[in-house]
């Protein structure tokens, strides 16, 4: 008797026989989970608190041959398949009813190569694991600012944090790569192979295949580093955003410096009387000479009255982990995030009363600073688009209970609205949501035809759906 049913491609159910599914599970050298088995529950789960779902079949692919194989059984059999790095995407494409999870989170080794300042990383490994393998030597690559991210989902997405300015994105830094494609072949992508898809994985979001292996270049980054936070009263904020406004914009591109807003965490330098309050905070990073790095820092350290200064040499590992504590796996979460030119005074303005209504003390508002070398990457060079954008806002609303999925998803929403009139129209990919679909195009821009003939080319029937999708285009390539 059948016992296996899963989601097809068109959204139907069929059943698994149960000499078809012992013949795949014959030929991995990782595991296959179905809803009954131990660990099932463990192998499912996601970042996101808010997502809830569950596969027909989880495998926890051992290595390359196990997802190739995964590609074709679910291929040959019609069955929706979704992607599982870390898990940690705000959207939660990484899992799917019923289908097919292919989850890559054994997958997680790091191999560098010091002297040629190059490291070989899994797509399972997080954004910490790699830290602590590349800072060992004294190197580092652009990552994120959470450790726990994912490293499969934040480069296929673009990828920035601390080093950007400095180094550019993850993707500028991405050599090579390892995919498997819709149809099961195993490719190489480089500049000098099979470029197209090259120029496709940076920033096309997983639309292309499933990369098994990334090639990044390292640079010589700390161990120590000088970073650390200013934390002022929110009463102060309008005054201390223009004038960082106008700091960060002569700032050499060895300075990064992100602005947030949130209510203050009972953190053990700040007066236990702020603890709860509004605040804005200032996180630095300095990707340079530590003495060089105070004389920069100088006046933005000395504008104001912060309620803390906690800026100094700080290893760069530990600073990479610094907001974990922030980010706890299980929260509900919902994010909206727009891209801008500046930080206008009309942004400001229309920003600061709907942070006064923060809901609590896990939602925040920050605007990450970009430009230098990310904007110095012809736009047109990887499917990542918004390269001039010199800030991004994310707007994270987070909580525990799903009775105040509505308050919050509307605070969220309103934000992003007061915000919109002042954007570039450009958004990241990795900060949408699931029900943004209709930005899609924004997100690519200039090269979302491109990446559109690309997916027909790799993925024509769209077997690689459950992204932030970019359908195969019906005219071909020009």
């Amino acid at each position: 008797m059948p016992r296996f049913p899963v989601t097809t491609l068109e959204g139907t159910t069929r059943n698994l026989q149960d000499a078809e599914l012992d013949d795949f599970a014959a030929g991995l050298r990782g595991e296959l989970f179905a809803p009954q088995s131990p660990g099932y529950d463990a192998a499912r789960e996601l970042w996101n608190g808010m997502i809830e779902r569950k596969p027909g079949l989880i495998v926890e692919c051992a290595g390359p041959a196990d997802v190739i194989r995964s590609v074709n059984f679910a291929r040959r059999n019609g069955i929706l398949a979704s992607v599982l790095g870390a898990g940690h995407h705000i959207a939660g494409n990484a899992s799917c009813d019923g289908g097919l999870m292919i989850s890559l989170r054994r997958m997680n080794s790091i191999r560098v190569d010091p002297r040629r300042k190059r490291a070989r990383v899994e797509p399972g490994a997080t954004l910490g694991e790699i830290d602590l393998e590349t800072q060992v030597f004294g190197l580092a690559t652009p990552l994120g600012v959470n450790s726990t991210t994912g490293i499969s989902g934040l480069t296929l997405g673009g990828g920035f944090g601390w080093l950007s300015r400095k180094y550019g994105l993850t993707i500028d830094n991405l050599l090579s790569a390892d995919v498997v494609t819709a149809g099961g072949d195993y490719l190489r992508a480089s500049e000098k192979e099979n470029a197209d898809l090259f120029w496709g994985l940076r920033g096309g979001g997983g639309n292309l295949g499933i990369v098994t292996s990334f090639e990044f270049q390292l640079h010589s980054v700390g161990p120590d580093v000088l970073s650390g936070l200013l934390v002022h009263p929110f009463s102060d904020a309008d005054a201390v955003l223009r004038f960082y406004r106008a700091f960060v914009y002569h700032a050499p591109e060895e300075l990064t410096v992100w602005a947030v807003m949130r209510k203050a965490p009972p953190l053990p330098f700040l007066p236990p009387e702020t603890h709860g309050t509004k605040v804005l905070i200032l996180a630095c990073l300095y990707a340079g000479d530590l003495r060089e790095g105070e004389r920069i820092l100088r006046p933005l350290r000395g504008f104001g009255t912060p309620l803390a200064d906690v800026i100094g040499p700080h290893k760069y590992a530990d600073f990479q982990m610094a907001f974990d504590p922030l980010l706890l796996a299980g929260r509900r979460n919902y994010w909206k995030s727009h891209t801008f030119h500046e930080l206008s005074d009309g942004l400001l303005d229309a920003v600061f009363p709907l942070v006064h209504s923060l809901p609590n003390q896990a939602c925040e508002v920050f605007f990450a600073q970009l430009g230098g070398a990310v904007s110095r990457v012809p736009t047109g060079a990887t499917a990542y688009q918004p390269r001039d954008a010199q800030f991004i806002m994310n707007v994270h609303g987070r909580w525990h209970e799903e009775k105040d999925d509505g308050r919050l998803i509307a605070w969220t929403r309103d934000l992003f609205e007061a915000a919109k009139p002042f954007a570039s129209g450009g958004v990241y990919v990795n900060f949408m949501t699931g029900d943004e679909k209709e930005r899609i195009p924004s997100a690519y821009g200039e090269a979302y035809e491109r990446l559109s003939q690309l997916k027909a080319e790799y993925d024509p029937h769209n077997f690689f759906r459950l992204n932030q999708n970019v359908p195969p285009s019906t005219k071909g390539r020009p």
